[in-house]
Formats: C-alpha cells, structure tokens, sequence
C-alpha cells in the first residue's frame, strides 16, 4: 500500500484532494493530510511517505522550502507542488528540487489523478534502482574501474559475454570469438580483469539473477534459464552458496525490506 501525505494549509483543498485519492484507490492508499510544514515533518517522522503533496505558498515555511528542508534531512519522498500561479520562479525551483509534477489550482480530478499515478510510478522505479543498488557485486563494480584500460580482445570477450549470458559462455567458445589461443586468453583475463574468467561468468550470471528476481515476477527455473543455468537446480546451488540464501529466500527478504542482505556475499 502507497503512503500520500497531502500538505495545504486550506482545510477544503486537502479534504477534496484526500477524498479524490481514496474514492480512485478504493482502500488500497492511505492517504494523510497536514495543515503545515511543521506537521508534515512530524508525520514523516513517523511514516514512511512514498508521495508527498504540497502547496507551495503556506504560512511560516512555503512548500518548496519545506521540500528543500526534507531532501537536507534526508527524507526523499517523490513530491507533486501545487500552486494558485503559475511563477516562472517557482517551476524553475521545483525543477531544481526534483519535483515530479507542478499543478496549477484550480485541480481537476482526473488531472490530479493522473498525475498521482505517474508520480507513484516514478517512485515505484527509484525504490528498484535503490534496492539494485544495494544489492550490487562489489567486484564487479570495481572491475568497472578498470575497464578503460583493458585491451581490445578483452573488451570483445565481455561484449560477447553480455550478449551471449542466457547461453552460458565457455572459456574456449569466447577465446574463439576473439581469435585468441583459450590458455593465452584465460592468463589475459585474469591479468586484466583481476579475477579468472569461470569467476568473471559465475559472477555475472549470479548478478543477472538478482536483478531479474527483485525486478520481475518470473519463477526461479524461468529465471535460471535466462541467466544461463542449465537447470534451476543448479542456479539455486549456486546462488545459495555465493549468497547464503535460496532464490526464493532472497527475493522475499530483499522485498520485505531486508535490504542488508547480499550487498558484499560474492
């Protein structure tokens, strides 16, 4: 379920926009309402808010202060400004802030719904790319630190390994692609790369899983046949000995918000 906070120091603006919220959603938003900065800073406190909108011009401090305030503090809610003008000024200011949508009053429903909706789905992205982020295989992150000085065949052998993933590449089957002997190639790899190239692959195909597991709904034998494995028994032997969960633990732990797991396993 979605957390809206909805900030407008008019009691009739923030009731209309509530009850316009909770008629389109049907119980499937909570939607909570502040009458000022001040009390929107003390929901969040205490909520988590996954949009937030705001006012612009409010008594004490004015909704884009109040935004700047939060993004300082650390809360980064995806935020819908609302305002009575339409001021260069003020678009150029929210534009700064990152705010998702700029609406003028008076608010028609479905604008406003519309709007809420494409707001929930930037959120919905961002918190993905957070959790991707989290859950990153360091070394291959820093093995993209070293990728500008690698050679050609190098470079070759990786772009064919990222094309050819779902099918498992061989050592000799990429050697061959980049016209090199597989011994010589191996010794290359692990001299540029830092990490042997079985290493580099099993890493890779690990990767690829976790990402299709937190970013979409398939099954684990689907997903395992994606990343190369030939059957999902082996993907989750794998899987559980570089991470120390099964597939199906991972993915349920990473989506309930457990999101210390898995970040430095491999």
């Amino acid at each position: 379920m979605r957390t809206v906070l909805v900030v407008d120091d008019e009691p009739r603006t923030r009731e209309g926009i509530r009850k316009t919220l909770e008629a389109e959603w049907d119980g499937e938003m909570r939607v909570l309402i502040a009458g000022s900065a001040a009390e929107a800073a003390a929901i969040m406190e205490e909520n988590p808010i996954h949009l937030l909108i705001t006012d612009i011009r409010m008594p004490e401090i004015s909704g884009l202060a109040m935004v700047e305030d939060l993004r300082n503090h650390g809360f980064k809610p995806v935020v819908i400004v609302i305002s009575g003008h339409a001021v260069f000024d003020y678009a150029q200011q929210a534009i700064r802030l990152g705010v998702a949508q700029y609406l003028l009053k008076p608010l028609g429903k479905r604008k406003l719904v519309e709007a809420v909706k494409q707001a929930l789905e930037l959120g919905k992205s961002r918190e993905k790319q957070l959790t991707l982020e989290k859950v990153v295989d360091t070394r291959l992150l820093e093995m993209n630190g070293v990728e500008a000085s690698v050679c050609e065949p190098i470079e070759k052998a990786k772009r064919y390994v990222e094309e050819h993933l779902d099918k498992g590449p061989g050592l000799k089957e990429v050697a061959e692609h980049v016209h090199l002997n597989a011994s010589y190639f191996s010794f290359l790899f692990k001299e540029q790369m830092g990490f042997t190239f079985s290493e580099y692959i099993s890493r890779r195909m690990l990767q690829k899983g976790k990402e299709l597991l937190l970013m979409t709904p398939l099954p684990v034998q689907e997903i395992a046949e994606q990343v190369g494995y030939q059957n999902s028994k082996s993907f989750i032997k794998a899987f559980k000995k570089y991470t120390g969960f099964s597939p199906g633990q991972y993915r349920k732990q990473m989506t309930e918000g457990d999101t210390d797991i898995g970040r430095d396993e491999i």
